[in-house]
């Protein structure tokens, strides 16, 4: 997985019925655009991420690859 600084992380639900969470990239930890994240979420909750299997990266900006 690689991501920027911008870039958001969707997370889908793992039990019926909860929704996806989106996060905004705000500070990349590994080389190369790799994992940890520190994210924020929307509604302002900030923490580091290791994204899973569960986690799609929706790439932003004028640079934005598909997935």
């Amino acid at each position: 997985m690689r991501a920027t600084v911008g870039d958001e992380l969707v997370v889908h639900g793992r039990i019926v019925g909860q929704h996806d969470r989106l996060a905004t990239i705000v500070e990349v930890l590994g080389a190369d655009g790799g994992p940890p994240y520190r994210v924020r979420f929307e509604d302002g909750h900030e923490t580091l991420m290791s994204p899973g299997p569960d986690t799609v990266v929706r790439h932003q900006g004028p640079a934005a690859r598909p997935q």
